[in-house]
């Protein structure tokens, strides 16, 4: 009802005075910005714990070895084995990234038998171990919701953990699929929507990608990009409503946003999954996919420094607005650095160029493109999960204390973007010793140009 009455004066006024217009949008922004900064009665969310899967070694994949078993895969050129060759020396990766049992086997096995075990292999793991170290039953899971682009079987991956761990008959369950990267961002902002009507509830997300479903075996260049650089991972997480959790828990969620631009041609053909001129599936990256993402984030991060930086901040930018629209044409508009107010970043880990370019635009430096970095490198690409690599690398080197801001950026085809911005509620010690980076956190972070320990300074 606020908001309809507000388009409608808007409307009146525009036609009637410009002057009365823009003093009466200013006063409607002003009033807007103290209405949420004031006045956020939603319950907190809080992140209780999360887990990350590490691989049995037996799964590990040097660049070497990567080249020698593509070359003896039958539906494969001597061109396509050099393109991913080269493209997998250029990516960022390390010698000890994992691929999944079903694409060590020649040819590839990427039936929906080979899927289904390599989901087990992937969720049953990090939920024993969320479950273990939170002391949570599974009689005490209200939510679930599991994503996964790429592969949607029927009963749904969310069906499989139901009936793995005998999760109550009446749990709200869901499973996303098809949307992309951010998907796991977008599992997080829509548990904590349900959140807010189901009170005193635990939530579960998990987030992985099977990568036996989207394993290329064609051609075309676009497609090949995928093969080279995705790898295994998942993580789940805990989260919660219930006032007690706030002195056991890790985080409290401050800000959630989503934006998209699938309205947009350029955006929802910068990648894109489909069949090549003979039919073999696969996700084609088209060239100007930086700028898609470019354009995409401009606008996102646009929305969410509205919603993080202080009052005052926010009125200069609007104020600068006004002076350069009235007052001098060539003044430039106030940009506060997020730097400011959030103290660590988990970027997407797409590719070392995106990871540079994103970190770019928001003006960060080397120490905070680190994680994404160093989790690309020892990981790979874990497209939905990687974020939590991420986290959990700042933690094993007790980075995080308490007071500390994080963003979680996702990036995601369509182009969709989620952000989630955490306040950590305690410092996080301890991390070292368990986790994924728990026998190699004192190797890192390393020079990606020689492959030897840095100082972390890039």
């Amino acid at each position: 009802m606020f908001a309809t009455f507000i388009v409608g004066a808007l409307f009146i006024l525009q036609k009637w005075s410009p002057i009365i217009f823009h003093f009466f949008l200013l006063s409607s922004f002003i009033l807007f910005i103290l209405r949420n900064h004031f006045f956020n009665l939603n319950p907190p969310v809080y992140l209780v714990d999360f887990s990350c899967f590490k691989p049995p070694s037996i799964y590990k994949v040097s660049s070497s070895y990567f080249t020698q078993h593509t070359s003896m895969i039958e539906s494969f050129d001597n061109e396509s084995v050099e393109f991913m060759a080269k493209i997998l020396a250029s990516s960022g990766l390390s010698e000890e990234t994992y691929l999944p049992p079903a694409l060590h086997s020649i040819p590839p096995k990427t039936h929906q038998r080979e899927s289904i075990e390599e989901a087990k292999l992937v969720l049953f793991p990090v939920m024993d171990d969320l479950l273990s170290k939170t002391k949570l039953s599974p009689q005490e899971i209200d939510i679930l919701i599991l994503n996964c682009s790429g592969f949607c079987p029927s009963p749904s991956l969310s069906s499989i953990i139901i009936n793995k761990y005998s999760i109550k008959s009446d749990v709200k369950s869901y499973n996303l699929s098809g949307m992309g990267c951010s998907a796991g961002s977008i599992a997080i902002d829509l548990a904590q929507n349900i959140l807010k009507t189901y009170k005193n509830s635990n939530a579960i997300v998990l987030s992985t990608e099977i990568l036996s479903t989207g394993w290329y075996s064609g051609h075309e260049k676009p497609k090949l990009l995928l093969n080279a650089v995705f790898r295994m991972g998942s993580a789940a997480i805990l989260l919660t409503n219930k006032k007690e959790a706030k002195t056991s828990s890790k985080y409290k969620l401050l800000h959630s946003l989503r934006t998209q631009r699938a309205f947009d041609d350029k955006a929802y053909f910068a990648a894109f999954r489909e069949e090549d001129a003979n039919g073999k599936l696969g996700v084609t990256f088209k060239k100007d996919l930086l700028q898609a993402v470019g354009e995409t984030l401009k606008s996102h991060i646009t929305i969410l420094g509205a919603k993080i930086f202080p009052l005052t901040k926010k009125l200069w930018y609007v104020i600068s607005i006004i002076r350069r629209k009235f007052v001098d044409k060539s003044a430039e508009i106030y940009t506060p650095s997020f730097k400011t107010e959030i103290q660590h970043f988990c970027l997407p880990t797409s590719g070392k160029q995106l990871i540079k370019e994103v970190a770019k635009g928001l003006k960060l430096n080397g120490k905070d493109m680190e994680p994404a970095l160093m989790t690309l490198h020892r990981f790979g690409n874990q497209s939905s999960s990687s974020w939590w690599y991420e986290l959990a690398y700042m933690e094993g080197k007790e980075r995080v204390k308490k007071g500390d801001k994080v963003w979680l950026l996702g990036l995601g085809t369509g182009l969709k973007c989620c952000s989630l911005v955490w306040e950590c509620l305690r410092d996080i010690v301890g991390e070292s010793e368990r986790g994924p980076w728990n026998d190699c956190i004192h190797r890192y972070p390393v020079d990606l140009h020689h492959g030897v320990q840095s100082d972390g300074h890039h």
